[in-house]
């Protein structure tokens, strides 16, 4: 029976029949070998598995605890920030320590993107609080996978309570520096602006950034505004305002498109007050493109008029091809082939160099060009800077336009004002210098003093013809055309300037462009003022005349008398009585006894 039972087992794991008894225990020892295991080994391995386990859990914990209770954000996030945040500027000061710019701390809101959980909800819930953001530029930013995005810079105090309210992840503060012009729109084309991260964007902000700021911030240098040193600047802040006040009373006065108006301090080359207007307010400077609102001393270019024919005089008296007891032909017309030259008032005789410039004549203006000649017109105003760039501390600035095919027709129309057009600012230069005993200092917007000025300044013209400049322009507000500035106590030398404006290409009849400029004293001259008005309109007051003598002349009376106590030149009770000695002792005693003058241009 057992040899029956031995027969017919079948291992029923394997599925093979087992014969013999010996081999039905190997079969068995095998199967126990492949299928079990010791309990002391099993119970190794599950104890070593769950500590691993839990070590990576462990780890994995602790680095979301110390995420979630850190105070500053990930170094990622701080190294965007420190990119991010408006980088420090120094202050800018005027001359006397006002200040003009300077660097205030605020709070802006930014965004983490990635650890914001619903979108929607964040800019639902921001723009509600922040109103002037837009959503769906918002919307965009969040959807990014920026680490840091900006939400909102330099928000109130109360803004900031209402988003910290919100209790957004993902939203934060952070500290930065906002650009502040104190004064608003005062000085604003001198200025320039600073956008929101910091960086200048026009005027003497530009500058700063040019002279070495923006490569320090560039190099990770942690600069804060108390440790950049202050700029210090040749403007007036009282001054500047009592300019550009007087302008904007002008415009509206005389219905001018624009205007602009400037104080040069002769001897250092300083301007200690610019209005251009329209301005801005650099807080919330308008956009580059608007050709409304350019610095017209310095980018705008125009025919400057008659103010042209002191640089004309002074150089036919420095070459000496006529000196003021010369008589100039103005009986008739002045004829160049299809072209006539007349003046605005003729006299039709014979005019003294003085005569010509108090009727201000353009006849005479253009016969003493002749008298220089082409080239020698062309080299004299070069030494002058009226043929290439002013470069100033202003980034903005135009190249003057200069006749292609210069030749005696344009000699005769520039030296009058037409047919070469300058930056204003480069004008004052030249008639700086006419004033200043014929150094021609170029104009400077920080502070210095005289000797430094001088030292890089070329003569350009001969002491005695400065003086006889001086003793013309007094001479003009005497009894000329510059009457209306001829402030009582001041002394004041005068040149107006009326120039027609081109309008596609031909002349208008109708609109013109104004300057006027005025020497105080004119015996030990001190500031030029130069003030220009855009398409005035001719008053009921004036006769209908929209010239130079009735507006821009009227403007730079009004600032001579404001600024006059503020620039430390009250009017003097007694002028005095030998202004003009290196002329007296030519044999000019007419120099001190001007005679009769002429109309008004």
């Amino acid at each position: 029976m057992s040899d029956r039972f031995d027969a017919g087992f079948e291992d029923k794991a394997t599925d093979v029949p087992v014969r013999h008894a010996g081999s039905r225990v190997r079969v068995i020892k095998t199967l126990t070998g492949i299928f079990s295991a010791k309990p002391d080994k099993s119970a190794i391995r599950i104890r070593l598995a769950a500590w691993v386990f839990l070590a990576v859990y462990g780890i994995i914990a602790a680095k979301l605890i110390d995420f979630g209770l850190r105070p500053d954000p990930p170094q990622s996030i701080k190294r965007a920030a420190a990119d991010a945040v408006a980088a420090a500027r120094p202050d800018i000061l005027d001359r006397n320590g006002e200040i003009l710019a300077t660097d205030v701390k605020v709070m802006s809101v930014f965004a983490e993107p990635r650890r914001i959980i619903d979108k929607d909800e964040a800019v639902e819930l921001l723009t509600a609080v922040l109103p002037d953001v837009d959503a769906r530029e918002l919307r965009e930013r969040l959807g990014s996978r920026k680490g840091f995005v900006w939400v909102k810079r330099a928000i109130t105090p109360k803004q900031q309570q209402e988003v910290y309210r919100l209790g957004l992840p993902g939203v934060g503060f952070l500290a930065e520096n906002k650009r502040v012009y104190p004064n608003g729109p005062v000085a604003a084309h001198v200025l320039g602006f600073a956008s929101l991260d910091g960086i200048g964007m026009s005027g003497l902000e530009k500058y700063i950034d040019g002279q070495g700021l923006a490569e320090l911030h560039g190099a990770g240098f942690n600069l804060t505004p108390e440790n950049l040193t202050p700029i210090t600047t040749s403007l007036d802040l009282k001054v500047t305002y009592a300019v550009r006040d007087e302008l904007a009373k002008s415009i509206v006065k005389f219905k001018a498109k624009a205007g602009a108006a400037a104080i040069l301090d002769v001897n250092t080359g300083e301007v200690v007050a610019m209005a251009s207007l329209p301005d801005f307010d650099p807080n919330t400077p308008p956009d580059p493109r608007d050709l409304d609102y350019i610095n017209r001393l310095s980018v705008g270019v125009y025919e400057m008029g008659s103010t042209f024919k002191a640089i004309s005089v002074a150089m036919a008296l420095d070459l000496g091809k006529v000196n003021l007891r010369s008589r100039i032909d103005a009986r008739e017309s002045l004829r160049y082939g299809h072209f006539t030259i007349h003046d605005f008032h003729a006299t039709h005789r014979m005019l003294s160099v003085p005569e010509v410039f108090t009727y201000s004549s353009n006849i005479g203006a253009a016969r003493m060009a002749l008298m220089a000649g082409v080239e020698a017109h062309k080299a004299f105003l070069y030494k002058m800077g009226q043929l290439s760039r002013l470069r100033t501390e202003l980034p903005e600035s135009a190249e003057p336009l200069v006749p292609k095919n210069w030749g005696e027709l344009n000699t005769m129309t520039i030296a009058f004002g037409q047919g070469l057009n300058v930056a204003p600012l480069q004008a004052m230069m030249a008639v700086g210098a006419l004033a200043n005993g014929g150094f021609l200092v170029t104009p400077t917007f920080l502070k210095r003093d005289e000797e430094d000025a001088k030292k890089d300044a070329p003569r350009v013209i001969k002491p005695e013809t400065s003086e006889s400049l001086r003793y013309l322009m007094r001479l003009n507000a005497e009894i000329g055309t510059a009457k209306i500035a001829n402030i009582q106590g001041y002394f004041v030398g005068g040149k107006t300037g009326t120039a027609d404006k081109i309008i596609h290409g031909h002349y208008s009849k109708d609109k013109v462009f104004t300057t006027f400029m005025a020497i105080l004293p004119s015996d030990k001259p001190k500031y030029l003022f130069l003030t220009l008005l855009d398409e005035p309109q001719g008053l009921p007051e004036t006769g209908g005349y929209h010239t130079a003598a009735y507006n821009a002349g009227s403007v730079a009376g009004k600032i001579i008398e404001r600024t006059g106590p503020l620039l430390g030149l009250p009017p003097r009770p007694d002028l005095p009585t030998q202004p003009f000695p290196l002329l007296a002792k030519l044999g000019y005693a007419e120099a001190n006894q001007p005679a009769k003058g002429g109309g008004e241009h």
